[in-house]
């Protein structure tokens, strides 16, 4: 009888480190997802403000706004 619930304790204990596993490869994808999100955000507002500064009637947009 006791040897049964060893085994089951480490089924347990196993299972746990699984779900942790998943959970922490699920949160590093989440991050990516979010950083990369970040990145495409920022390259879009850089795009529409040089095509602000283009349709104004601006010929040195480059200069005038820059990547910080």
């Amino acid at each position: 009888m006791r040897h049964a619930r060893r085994w089951t304790d480490i089924e347990d204990d196993e299972a746990g480190a699984n779900r942790q596993t998943a959970s922490l490869a699920a949160l590093a994808v989440l991050l990516l997802i979010v950083v990369a999100s970040l990145g495409i955000i920022h390259t879009l507002r850089y795009k529409a403000t040089i095509e602000d500064c283009l349709l104004s009637g601006r010929t040195n947009c480059a200069e005038a706004v820059s990547l910080p």
